[in-house]
């Protein structure tokens, strides 16, 4: 029997194929629910371009790939010439010191990810009934991409474990990197929550959050309709004031959260601290099938643990309200630990073109991996959870 046949074209344009075709391979599960993760979706992307927040001057340049047979969409990716390393979270700024010095151009290079956006999902999307042979195309695609162009190297992030394992069998290089997130076990109420940590840690959480209600207002959750322009302005400043802080220069334009008020308000679950009238603080989750992932957070005025309760506590009491099993809260934050959130692994694939570079980044990620993994042992060991039961009390 013949290999099947797959043509590959690239879009500079998420305009350029139709929202049906994309999400048959990025989100088919959503035809009975909710996308299982809100981030590789049509709307979320496109969002993204339309509103400026990628595409010409941002350093994010799409190069969308699209593999057909037989003319039917096969499988896509989400794929971005970089002028720089900016909005990635996982770090390559020593590798492009070290190809720099030695006479290299590090950028551009290609980035296969969703922009800005630390979540754990699935990058080689795929049709059903079309997995390996969508994912093969793929990945031999953006290498021949990185390879034909003279590109120092690609980069897969924030991939499933599967596709880690499944790209390094395709000789991309596997790094090992870790995020804190917390898992739903079958908790009723935060209060049982609350029940499997160990007393100190339990007391030390229940303090937090009187004293973040403390603060002299209220603290709404919102989602849907219940989100308007009104809390779009407040949270923009919220926004502006952590990109700046963070990063120089937001990395969101303002037309992008017109775009998801527009499109994904189901989606998302705004949390916002009022006093008289006033927003103070607020902090903006997506919300997946099974997963609500915490991205913003910003503030007008400091007010004690105010930050944990809008982006920790209120999205596990969302988690446990609506029965899904995990909160990812973005990238780094050794602090949640204390808080419930636990190391967890993440995964990213990298390609080189030059064999000694190659060399180098693989021997770095082996020892980088090993240092990794026994970090996440220890910082499990030291985690809030109960050792035993029935040694505790409050």
């Amino acid at each position: 029997m013949s290999e099947t046949e797959v043509e590959i074209t690239v879009l500079a344009s998420l305009a350029d194929i139709s929202q049906g075709d994309w999400d048959a391979c990025a989100c088919p599960e959503a035809l009975s629910g909710r996308a299982n993760d809100p981030f590789t979706t049509y709307r979320f992307l496109s969002a993204l371009e339309t509103s400026g927040s990628v595409g010409a001057g941002t350093g994010w340049q799409p190069q969308y790939l699209i593999a057909r047979v037989d003319g039917l969409i096969i499988a896509v990716a989400p794929l971005y010439l970089k002028g720089h390393s900016q909005g990635e979270y996982i770090f390559d700024h020593n590798w492009a010191h070290a190809y720099e010095n030695a006479g290299g151009r590090y950028y551009p290079k290609l980035q296969l990810a969703v922009p800005f956006t630390p979540a754990t999902g699935r990058r080689f999307l795929t049709r059903f009934g079309w997995e390996d042979t969508g994912t093969a195309a793929l990945v031999e695609a953006a290498v021949n991409l990185t390879a034909n162009n003279q590109l120092s190297s690609l980069h897969v992030t924030f991939c499933t474990a599967e596709e880690a394992e499944a790209g390094e069998k395709m000789g991309l290089m596997r790094r090992t990197t870790q995020q804190f997130h917390w898992h739903n076990a079958n908790f009723v109420t935060f209060d049982d929550f609350l029940g499997a940590l160990a007393a100190r840690k339990r007391k030390n959480i229940r303090k937090e959050r009187k004293q973040a209600n403390a603060f002299g207002g209220q603290i709404i959750s919102l989602t849907g309709d219940q989100i308007t322009p009104e809390h779009w302005d407040a949270f923009w400043i919220f926004y502006q004031d952590t990109g700046a802080r963070k990063w120089g220069t937001p990395y969101l334009t303002r037309a992008f959260f017109e775009e998801m008020q527009t499109y994904m308000r189901d989606d998302m679950l705004l949390v916002l601290a009022e006093r008289d009238g006033e927003y103070i603080a607020g902090a903006l989750n997506f919300i997946g099938r099974d997963t609500i992932y915490g991205r913003y957070w910003g503030c007008r005025e400091d007010h004690p643990a105010l930050h944990f309760e809008l982006c920790y506590y209120r999205a596990i009491d969302y988690a446990i309200e609506q029965g899904l099993s995990t909160v990812e809260a973005g990238a780094q934050g050794s602090h949640k630990l204390a808080r419930g959130y636990l190391p967890v692994e993440t995964h990213s694939l990298h390609w080189m073109p030059d064999e000694g570079f190659r060399d180098a980044v693989g021997r770095y990620l082996e020892a980088e991996r090993a240092d990794v993994g026994h970090e996440i042992e220890v910082l499990t060991s030291y985690g809030p959870f109960r050792k035993s039961e029935g040694h505790e009390h409050d």
